[in-house]
């Protein structure tokens, strides 16, 4: 009966008794590095990351036996959501396209475009602003940033403006959440 209380075969008993009054210092050390690498990851690594991190240092260890160790120590991995930009709440029907899908520019600095991206650094999501000109086709001036904002955008303006020699009469396209400005 006391058995069936624990959880413990009865046919094991005396060697589940023995194994709870010695303590494995080697298996201590394993359950103390997991965990560190673990906390390395900011809770993002599972069993196959830790084990090739382990590895690479020189601990051989299986996948499995890391599995258990983590399940020991309570850690669950955990991997950071996708990324989701705040959607706007007010269409701006008054600012009209003025390109008019007209892509095709002859000369240099007449028209740019820019757009925004994210991008995972390992760490959290940051912001790549990029400014294109439309008749070379290329970059023109960038910016990052950790928050997507007006700040972000006009850093990348002013990137591309002192790159290309502050260029007059100059029209810039871009989107906002699929809108026109």
């Amino acid at each position: 009966m006391v058995c069936a209380a624990f959880g413990i075969n009865r046919s094991c008993y005396y060697e589940h008794r023995q194994r709870i009054q010695c303590v494995d210092a080697e298996r201590v050390a394993l359950r103390a590095r997991v965990n560190e690498m673990f906390n390395k990851s900011r809770s993002s690594a599972g069993s196959r990351t830790i084990q090739g991190l382990l590895n690479d240092q020189g601990i051989e260890i299986g996948r499995f036996k890391v599995r258990r160790l983590m399940g020991e120590l309570g850690l669950v991995c955990k991997q950071p959501g996708p990324h989701a930009y705040k959607r706007a709440t007010v269409e701006r029907m008054d600012i009209p396209n003025r390109l008019d899908r007209e892509f095709d520019v002859s000369q240099p600095d007449q028209v740019w475009c820019g757009d925004i991206t994210y991008i995972w650094t390992g760490q959290r999501w940051s912001y790549l602003a990029v400014v294109l000109d439309l008749c070379a086709r290329r970059v023109v001036g960038w910016a990052m940033s950790d928050t997507a904002d007006a700040d972000l955008v006009v850093q990348a303006l002013d990137h591309a403006w002192e790159q290309r020699g502050r260029p007059e009469k100059l029209m810039f396209h871009s989107d906002v959440n699929g809108q026109l400005i």
